[in-house]
């Protein structure tokens, strides 16, 4: 009889287990080994297939990645190492986003590329002045070009005809900048304009708009009519939209059928219905007035009207008994009506719908870091006194402010810091219908305006600058003499 010690037991059952340990590694090191060249085919097989299947979607954001986090910055068009292939891309790439990433951080409204002779001129517009961004080598105005071609869906081989497109850039954490580009040839090559669109969810409130109390309550009086049409006038980009929106925001949405037809989408507000146009498919302002009129709308706002049948029926519709906002480009509250007259609108509707007509404009804010106070002139004081005394208590000593001669970081060096607006709101009368319906001229309609309380544009920038909002020279250069 075999007698094991317990030690020795162990270490028999222990060297058993191992070597069955060792035998399942090798077996599997082996099957690996013997698969290897299969599992290399079918590696490079599906990435083929997956370059095949790629979309030009797919250079601009991916949705593949399981992690919320990395899901976020991958839907992002600031994500450089999805390009991992093709680091060659990267400086590209990296320059344009530094590009639209610094115009976002400047507010600026526009991006200009101008390429001359010599290099490549990259400028912004900021509250309404350009500012020189930066100065880039020639060779890079093919690549440049062609990058932001690819962003809008443009043909990257066409140079002799001018091309429009939109960008929606994605930025970080679901934040979106819609971006309208507009390329057309030069003798040195493509000049490229991109101009910068905030979508924000609220529009803000009248309160925050500048509006003095003499036209807010104007204002605020015709918002509680049935019926009528308000119009917000000026040229482009003077804030028209948001004077529109800011008074729309005034209506309880939950309570009114509110339509808006768009070019593009600036504001998104929750329970009103927007609308974007679409030319190519003949999806026009006068197209979408006509249906909207079968969808039992309480207040409509035409983003613009551009012709003599949107006019006519923007017209019509607030006749037959709904709220119409719009705008429309004009440079002054009484030149509106001779505009509307132009586009063939019988005077007799004019009067019948509009109630009040919005003429605005911006001017840039003085920085509250660099303007200094100084006492105005004899001259200028006589002149203030004289076209808005029955606004000044005291007129005998009237203190301004200007820019001062050093400038600070936070405005940008430039000693003004964000905008200003000038209004100048006219009120239908009964005197200024006879005198529509009479086919008066320009003058005789302001005439009029102004004896029936209308503060002009000119007269409201003087008080701006009385209530050290903004300085002489930058209404003088935005408005003139």
């Amino acid at each position: 009889m075999l007698i094991v010690s317990k030690t020795s037991f162990v270490k028999l059952v222990f060297f058993e287990y191992k070597i069955i340990y060792d035998i399942i590694i090798l077996i599997i090191f082996y099957s690996i080994f013997m698969d290897f060249p299969d599992i290399l085919s079918k590696i490079s097989n599906q990435k083929k297939a997956s370059t095949s299947k790629m979309k030009v979607e797919d250079l601009f954001w991916s949705s593949k990645v399981e992690s919320k986090t990395a899901k976020i910055w991958m839907n992002s068009d600031l994500t450089l190492w999805v390009y991992w292939e093709k680091k060659e891309d990267w400086v590209l790439i990296g320059l344009v986003n530094d590009i639209f990433l610094d115009a976002i951080k400047s507010s600026a409204s526009d991006i200009h590329i101008e390429p001359n002779d010599k290099n490549i001129n990259i400028r912004f517009r900021v509250d309404g002045n350009f500012i020189n961004y930066k100065i880039i080598d020639i060779w890079m105005k093919d690549s440049i070009i062609a990058r932001v071609k690819i962003m809008a869906y443009l043909r990257i081989d066409e140079h002799r005809l001018p091309q429009d497109g939109k960008i929606a850039y994605k930025l970080f954490w679901w934040k979106q900048i819609d971006m309208r580009i507009s390329i057309i040839p030069t003798i040195y090559w493509e000049k490229c304009v991109i101009r910068l669109l905030k979508k924000d969810d609220k529009p803000p409130e009248l309160k925050d708009l500048w509006i003095m109390p003499y036209n807010m309550v104007k204002i605020k009086k015709h918002l509680k009519d049935n019926y009528w049409m308000i119009l917000a006038v000026w040229p482009t980009w003077s804030g028209k939209s948001t004077t529109l929106f800011s008074l729309i925001s005034q209506y309880n949405p939950k309570d009114e059928n509110i339509s808006t037809l768009e070019d593009p989408v600036e504001y998104r507000i929750p329970w009103v219905n927007h609308t974007q146009i679409n030319p190519a498919i003949d999806f026009t302002f006068a197209r979408w007035l006509r249906s909207l009129l079968r969808q039992d709308p309480d207040i409509i706002m035409v983003w613009e009207v551009r012709d003599e049948e949107t006019a006519k029926l923007a017209v019509e519709a607030s006749i037959t008994w709904h709220i119409v906002f719009s705008t429309i480009h004009t440079n002054s509250a009484t030149h509106t009506i001779q505009r509307l007259v132009n586009l063939w609108v019988d005077p007799l509707l004019i009067t019948s719908s509009l109630r009040m007509i919005i003429s605005q404009r911006l001017a840039r804010k003085l920085c509250t870091n660099c303007k200094v106070k100084y006492k105005a002139s004899d001259k200028i004081r006589d002149y203030i006194v004289w076209k808005v005394w029955k606004y000044i208590k005291n007129k005998d000593e009237i203190l301004l402010y200007k820019a001062h001669e050093d400038w600070c970081s936070a405005c940008n060096w430039t000693w003004y810091n964000w905008r200003v607006w000038l209004y100048e709101v006219l009120e239908m009368t009964d005197k200024l219908e006879a005198l529509i319906l009479k086919n008066s001229s320009r003058l005789q309609l302001e005439i009029q305006a102004v004896w029936d309380w209308m503060v002009t544009i000119k007269d409201d920038w003087l008080l701006k600058v009385i209530l050290w909002e903004t300085s002489l020279e930058e209404i003088l250069s935005v408005l003139g003499t």
